[in-house]
Formats: C-alpha cells, sequence, structure tokens
C-alpha cells in the first residue's frame, strides 16, 4: 500500500506534488491545509484523510479534527499537525507518528516508532525544501521517503 503523506500547503496546492501523490492509494494531509481547493485537487487523486492545523479556520479545513488514529494492514498510525503537542509515549502504541507544522522534513526511527514529518509543500519557509512524502505500508512493516519537489 502507498500513502502519500502532505502537509503545510497554505492553499497553496502545486502541480509538482500532484505529480509524486499520483499512484497513492490514500493521500493524508497533516494540516495547514489553507483553502478548501487544497482538499478538492488531492481527491482527485485519491481519498483523502486530512486534520485541522494551527492556520485552518475557515472552510472544510476548519472543521477538520485536531488528530488521528489510523490503521493500515495493522500498523496503528497517530497523525497530528505539532509533533511537540504528543501528550503520550508512542513506543508500543503506534508505529507511525505523522506530524507537520514545521515544514521541516523527518522521516526517523526513534525505537519502534517512525516519525514522519513530509515537510512543507505550499509556499517555501526560509530556506527549506519543498517536499511531500511516500509511506510503502506492507504487512511486513512501513518504509518512508521524502520527495523534494523541483521548484
Amino acid at each position: 500500500m502507498q500513502i502519500g503523506v502532505i502537509a503545510d500547503t497554505h492553499s497553496k496546492m502545486r502541480p509538482e506534488a500532484l505529480d509524486v501523490l499520483k499512484g497513492s492509494d490514500l493521500i493524508l494531509h497533516a494540516g495547514d491545509v489553507g483553502r478548501d481547493e487544497v482538499l478538492e485537487a488531492l481527491e482527485q487523486i485519491a481519498p483523502l484523510v486530512a486534520i485541522r492545523g494551527n492556520i485552518d479556520k475557515v472552510g472544510r479545513a476548519a472543521t477538520l479534527p485536531d488528530v488521528r488514529d489510523l490503521e493500515f494492514l495493522g500498523h496503528a498510525f497517530h497523525m497530528l499537525h505539532d509533533v511537540k503537542t504528543l501528550q503520550i509515549d508512542p513506543q508500543g502504541r503506534y508505529r507511525v507518528v505523522i506530524a507537520g507544522h514545521s515544514h521541516k522534513p523527518r522521516n526517523e526511527w526513534i525505537g519502534d516508532v517512525l516519525y514522519f514529518n513530509p515537510g512543507g509543500a505550499g509556499p517555501r519557509r526560509f530556506t527549506l525544501p519543498i517536499t511531500v512524502g511516500r509511506l510503502q505500508v506492507s504487512e511486513g512493516g512501513v518504509v518512508g521517503e521524502i520527495v523534494e519537489l523541483p521548484v
């Protein structure tokens, strides 16, 4: 199963991000969506699960949950916008913690938990790259990949 992961679009849906996400079985948006058009564009590619970020005050994004617990092929996922607000120890409970907010890509195993941040896919922040992520999920495990967009 291939899961596309995007965050921090801030109302900017880049065609390059859509191209990378094509072929995904599911797309996860880890908050700071912005305008409804972002959600609509992603839903044209694959089923979408999204959460609200700190800028999501109007439109559909304002009605999204703050966190989501999901399960894919026996692996538990916890999705929140800012990993610094994580109030539980995910070890032994979740295989993957997905967050956005920082715009900094992260694909890091700590113990048995993959901390995954696809980075920012919207307007450039400082000198950070513009990125999205992919997770390859099988019954045997989860492999994360960060994809830098050619913008």
